[in-house]
């Protein structure tokens, strides 16, 4: 069997992101995990969930707890990109000191002259 491939996905762990179809549009949150093998977000308090568990040392007579449950990544869109770990803040540094590169001119067009009949 081959392995999954994985795709790059527009937005990561951090960021705002706003809900753009399905029965959640319109809400807004912060992207608490991306689950790249299944194309899917989990966003902070967008589309709830009640999970049953079963009864443990921490709940002795089981519980009903609400969580968040996971979107599609095509129903999101990015709105503020978060700050990631790992990310230079050195590399961000260098690149506002180069000066911008300028623009080509563009050339005219020719004008046609009129038919003379």
């Amino acid at each position: 069997m081959p392995a999954l491939q994985l795709i790059k996905t527009h937005v990561h762990a951090g960021d705002t992101v706003r809900v753009i179809s399905g029965n959640h549009r319109g809400s807004e949150g912060k992207v608490l995990q991306v689950i790249r093998a299944k194309n899917q977000v989990v966003i902070e308090g967008v589309r709830m969930i009640k999970k049953h568990v079963r009864r443990s040392q921490e709940q002795p007579n089981g519980a009903i707890i609400e969580r968040e449950g996971p979107l599609h990544i095509s129903n999101v869109k990015l709105i503020v990109k978060g700050t990631r770990e790992g990310a230079s803040s050195k590399a961000k540094a260098d690149n506002t000191t180069k000066a911008p590169k300028a623009k080509k001119a563009a050339k005219p067009k020719a004008e046609k002259a009129p038919k003379a009949e």
